[in-house]
């Protein structure tokens, strides 16, 4: 029996939103797969500042998830792949949300949005780039029913990865 996906509003992200993806961010749960440690605000600053610029002009980044109750809850949505290494040139989809929110269907529901919100600009298809030991991750990119296209090894961290792809 499946349940029903929670409501969640997706916005561009604030300069406000900065500090609250850095007080959402800053346990080392959320943290476990993007480098184990919260942050500087700096680093948030610089995202939401990149985040409006991706939505400029691709009309598309990671979107600020907000729930009416509980306010911020973290961020979901696509940007284009920014390494020189994976999936150059494709758009990924993303999520990471604040521990308290977890469970909930939230990222399921906003990543479902995303996908909406992408078709009807005209990508073709997504990537989610996910370390291989996030179950949680790779449970979304199930439901979402994307595809395990490759496993890799990451350059810096030298994990092991999973890039899954969905046509669009």
């Amino acid at each position: 029996m499946n349940r029903a996906l929670p409501v969640v509003r997706l916005r561009v992200p604030t300069h406000e939103d900065a500090f609250a993806w850095h007080r959402a961010f800053a346990d080392p749960e959320v943290m476990e797969f993007h480098g184990g440690s919260a942050a500087e605000l700096s680093v948030y600053e610089e995202l939401t500042a990149r985040q409006r610029r991706h939505d400029a002009e691709h009309g598309f980044c990671l979107w600020t998830m907000v729930d009416e109750q509980d306010g911020v809850l973290g961020f979901t949505g696509a940007q284009p792949w920014p390494w020189d290494w994976g999936p150059a040139g494709e758009t990924e989809i993303g999520w990471r949300l604040a521990r308290p929110s977890w469970g909930k269907g939230y990222v399921t529901a906003a990543a479902e949005e995303t996908l909406e919100r992408l078709r009807a600009r005209g990508v073709p298809r997504v990537v989610a780039m996910v370390d291989a030991r996030n179950e949680r991750s790779i449970a979304v990119t199930r439901r979402l029913g994307m595809r395990l296209a490759e496993t890799f090894v990451t350059p810096v961290s030298q994990r092991t990865g999973h890039c899954y792809r969905l046509d669009l």
